[in-house]
């Protein structure tokens, strides 16, 4: 997508919930560098600039987006979930809590394209098999070798969310 308009001005995005209006950055600014540089959730990571690696992956009205090759512009009108949109270190969401008890990260640079990715597979399907696992993550790399332990925490995560469910 082409964004014309480059002038630099007041950009409203609904980030996490919550409207939030950015003064300096224009339209075709990528998404990445808002959220991290102007609103301060360094949850997406910076990781190819190419939209190949997934650590910089929110969702945009629940899709799985890379918001390094995203313009915030795109943003507009929809709803931006962050890592830090899912839970807090004392109300983590199931999924972060799944990736945390199966040990699914060792420097934990992708976690955030996979968790991300995660949640996004699992709102569509709720009980995936391995298949379905690894093709909701194939875009996301991870250099550390977690992988099995990855598939797991998704897994669990789905139990997780499953058992919430229910109560």
């Amino acid at each position: 997508m082409v964004v014309s308009n480059t002038v630099a001005g007041p950009l409203t995005l609904c980030v996490n919930g919550t409207r939030h209006t950015v003064t300096d950055a224009t339209p075709d600014t990528p998404l990445l560098y808002v959220l991290r540089n102007d609103l301060a959730l360094n949850g997406p990571k910076y990781g190819c600039g190419l939209g190949q690696c997934g650590a910089c992956t929110v969702l945009v009205d629940g899709q799985p987006t890379r918001s390094c090759v995203v313009p915030a512009s795109v943003a507009r009108e929809r709803e931006v979930t962050t890592l830090e949109g899912l839970g807090s270190l004392d109300d983590l969401h199931p999924i972060q809590r799944a990736f945390i008890d199966e040990q699914a990260a060792q420097c934990g640079y992708c976690l955030n394209g996979m968790i991300m990715s995660t949640k996004a597979l699992l709102e569509r399907d709720p009980t995936p098999d391995d298949a379905a696992i690894h093709d909701a993550l194939r875009f996301n790399l991870c250099r550390c070798g977690t992988h099995y332990e990855i598939v797991k925490a998704v897994h669990r995560a789905a139990q997780y969310l499953q058992h919430d469910a229910t109560r």
